[in-house]
This record gives structure tokens, C-alpha cells and sequence, in this order.
């Protein structure tokens, strides 16, 4: 009689080669969940902004059709052309551009060098004067309105450029100074000392060698800053009387009629409006999310 000399594995061998299989799967299904998530999170967040252009390129008939079409047979560029063609609404982004363009650079300039007195220097009154920055940031806007008013008119600034510029500088100067500050900490202080036994002062410090690399720093204050400047509409509204002194924000308030809302054109106003800050984001976007990084934390 033969007898049976096959060996058999354990049963409990299996279970080893089972789990890895498990893990793999569940690691599967959660980045699904994860591209999922993201991907709802990215309708939820460009549909409104598809839908605006979309209805930039219809009639006002067409932008409250039932069923809505994001897409329709007739495409036309008469909202942009009534825009590009009428000289108020051109006005209203020069006015911008002057505005958000010179708060950026006036901003940068006394930030950059309060900054490095405050990074680098140790003076009397100092944490005075940083909470005093501090406090400033937590202060809301609207309470502020009305002592503004009274001053721009005092001032003979009202309706002016310098208005909204030294009014805007008020609230993006805090900020900074704050971020500045932080990314100027993580610089190391040899870099200064090196640059004095050369013979040379702080200023060469700052602005030879500090300034070129922390350019991403200065990049994403310089976005945030010109944020501020082009979007704000409550003291754009209040600062200012006359049309050609009105900005963007404003401008589009203004296409809204007493009788009627010239939706394409307000659609095609805000698409417009929305370009420059896009593609200063979109350009500068390394620059912007390293600053953003490297100016949180202390070395």
C-alpha cells in the first residue's frame, strides 16, 4: 500500500498574501475618493465662473432660457465690443490699474524697509509699534468709512487718486510688514555681516542682497496687495464722486439699471476684471506659493 507523501501548505499561509491585496485596494479606493473629491471641489468652483462667460457671449433673453444652455447657437462679442467701445467703462480700468498698480509698489517700498528694521534691528518701542501693526489688521474696514470720508474731504483728497491710494495702503501695509518680517527672519544675519566687513551699510545689505533673493516673498505680497487694490469696492464707492474716477467694481455696479440689468455686459465687465489677477497668479504662482511657505515660520 503507497502511502501519501504530498505535503500540503498550511491554511495560514494564505492570509499573509491577502492582506497586501487589501491594503492595495483600500489605497486604491481612497485616492478615487480623493480625485473625486477634488474633481467635485473643481466644478463646485469653475462652474459659476464658466457660466459667467458663457453668458458674456449671449443677449439678456438668452441668459434666462428654460432649460439653461451653457452653450448656445448664437455666439456674439457685443457685450465686449459695447465695453471696449464705450470710454466710461475703459475708465474704469485705467482707474484700477493706476490704483492697484500704485498701491503695489508704494506698499512694497515701505514694507521692504520696515521689514528689515524690524527683522534686523533691535529699537525702543519696537512691540509697541508691531502690535500697533497687528491691531490695525484686526480693525473691520467699514468702521473706519466714515472718519475716512471726513478726513479725504478735509484733506482735499476726495475723489482723488491719492485718496484711494493712501486709504488702501492704510490696510495692505499691515499685512506687509507682517510678511515681509517673517521671510526676512529666515534669512540667515551673516548675510549682512558679510556685506559690512566689505564696507558697505545696511542699505547695500538690503537692497543688493537681501531684496534679489527674497524675490519670492515680495512676489506673493505684491499679488496679495494688488488683490486688495483692484477688488475693494465699498471705499472705491465712497471716495470717489465723479464716473471718471469710479473703478471696476464700481463700473459694474453702475450696469445695473433702475429699469434694466445689462447682464452680458456686467458678465463681460467681471470676466475682464478678473484677467489681471489671474494672470499675475497664474505667471507668478511658484514665486507666490513659495513666499507664502518661507515667510510662515521662523529659523
Amino acid at each position: 500500500m503507497a502511502l501519501n507523501t504530498t505535503v500540503r501548505p498550511p491554511l495560514v499561509a494564505a492570509a499573509p498574501r491577502q492582506r497586501p491585496a487589501r491594503t492595495a485596494t483600500r489605497r486604491r479606493l481612497a485616492k478615487v475618493g480623493v480625485l473625486l473629491g477634488l474633481l467635485l471641489g473643481a466644478v463646485f468652483a469653475a462652474g459659476p465662473v464658466l457660466w459667467m462667460l458663457s453668458s458674456s457671449f449671449k443677449s439678456n433673453t438668452q441668459i434666462f432660457e428654460l432649460p439653461p444652455r451653457l452653450i448656445t447657437d448664437t455666439f456674439s462679442f457685443d457685450a465686449y465690443v459695447s465695453i471696449f467701445t464705450n470710454p466710461e467703462t475703459v475708465r474704469f480700468f485705467i482707474n484700477s490699474y493706476v490704483v492697484a498698480g500704485a498701491v503695489t509698489i508704494l506698499t512694497l517700498l515701505v514694507a521692504i524697509q520696515a521689514a528689515y528694521a524690524f527683522s534686523r534691528f533691535e529699537f525702543r518701542g519696537k512691540r509697541i509699534v508691531n502690535v500697533i501693526i497687528v491691531s490695525v489688521q484686526a480693525v473691520p474696514p467699514i468702521t473706519l468709512l466714515i472718519p475716512y470720508f471726513g478726513l479725504m474731504v478735509g484733506l482735499g483728497l476726495y475723489n482723488t487718486y491719492p485718496g484711494l491710494i493712501f486709504t488702501y495702503m492704510v490696510f495692505t501695509l499691515p499685512y506687509a510688514i507682517i510678511m515681509m518680517t517673517g521671510y526676512f527672519n529666515t534669512l540667515p544675519k551673516e548675510l549682512d555681516e558679510a556685506v559690512r566687513v566689505d564696507g558697505a551699510g545696511s542699505f547695500t545689505a538690503l537692497w543688493r542682497v537681501l531684496v534679489p533673493i527674497s524675490i519670492p516673498g515680495i512676489v506673493s505680497v505684491g499679488i496679495y496687495t494688488f488683490m486688495i487694490a483692484w477688488n475693494e469696492f465699498l471705499f472705491a464707492l465712497t471716495l470717489t464722486r465723479t464716473i471718471d474716477m469710479r473703478t471696476v467694481p464700481i463700473g459694474i455696479q453702475l450696469l445695473m439699471g433702475q429699469h434694466s440689468y445689462e447682464w452680458n455686459q456686467i458678465m463681460a465687465m467681471s470676466i475682464l476684471g478678473s484677467i489681471p489677477v489671474l494672470v499675475l497668479f497664474l505667471f507668478f504662482q511658484r514665486f507666490f506659493i513659495s513666499g507664502l511657505t518661507a515667510g510662515s515660520v521662523k529659523s
